[in-house]
């Protein structure tokens, strides 16, 4: 058996009850073009593989990436690729299966927010995520506008994706057990963003969440003056987490070019 190694984050999902809630929420076709990332000791992998579509598995650890090209010798639908997650080409792999993909994965909280990020990067190549997540981390992906969880992370993703939270997983769920709560979050990638992004959102949404405590006037004071945050039918005086995903792009929108 392969031992959880920390410097992967690795936390071993083993509740049959949770495993069987993940795959009836992806309900995976026999269609689809499946991706599993970090598929450990293959909790889930049988159950994807056993829907009749393709899969591909994106696992770091040597160790188990072997493990699981043992256990699936034979089965041409399936592929193990030792990689890493955060340098995978998404877009090539979805040509190749001819389709956009479908994700699936428990993905490690060391690197949650950039893979996350990663993926959104290769949105064009992907049809949904089904992803388990710290339960903060969750949070702020699904918190509405004027609420503590609102921040940078959920405005970034709101044009790209539809975000639902499903359900929470306790840390008994894993071995060894986390000390930390897990949420498994549905994310649809949209067949067009939710309102026109300009090239400088991130920039927008950047600054404001940097100084979060600040007036909108203080915190995009370097990119924006007060007449061109009100010529967006916006205070000025507000604070950045009262904003909808929609204003940080009409200001976005107002940044001088350069």
């Amino acid at each position: 058996m392969v031992f959880a190694r920390k410097r992967f984050g690795q936390h071993f999902l083993h509740d049959p009850a949770v495993i069987g809630r993940i795959v009836q929420a992806v309900a995976p076709g026999a269609a689809d073009a499946l991706v599993e990332i970090g598929p450990g000791r293959g909790a889930l992998t049988p159950l994807l593989a056993g829907a009749g579509g393709t899969l591909d598995a994106i696992e770091l650890d040597r160790d188990l990436a072997a493990g699981l090209a043992a256990q699936f010798a034979g089965q041409p639908r399936v592929a193990v690729h030792v990689a890493d997650a955060l340098d995978f080409d998404y877009a090539a792999l979805a040509r190749s299966r001819g389709q956009p993909l479908r994700v699936v994965g428990n993905l490690p909280y060391n690197v949650s927010t950039p893979l996350l990020f990663r993926l959104l990067a290769a949105r064009q190549s992907i049809r949904d995520l089904h992803v388990m997540l710290q339960k903060e981390v969750v949070e702020r992906i699904v918190a509405e506008p004027g609420s503590g969880s609102y921040g940078r992370l959920g405005v970034m993703m709101a044009p790209w994706v539809q975000a639902e939270r499903l359900f929470d997983v306790g840390p008994g769920a894993f071995r060894p057990a986390p000390r930390v709560w897990s949420s498994v979050v549905r994310l649809t990638v949209r067949d067009t963003a939710a309102f026109a992004v300009d090239a400088r959102y991130g920039r927008v949404v950047s600054a404001a969440f940097s100084a979060r405590r600040k007036t909108l006037r203080n915190a995009l004071r370097p990119l924006l003056d007060a007449s061109a945050i009100e010529a967006c039918g916006i205070d000025p005086g507000a604070r950045p987490e009262t904003l909808s995903p929609g204003q940080f792009g009409a200001l976005a929108e107002r940044l001088p070019s350069g």
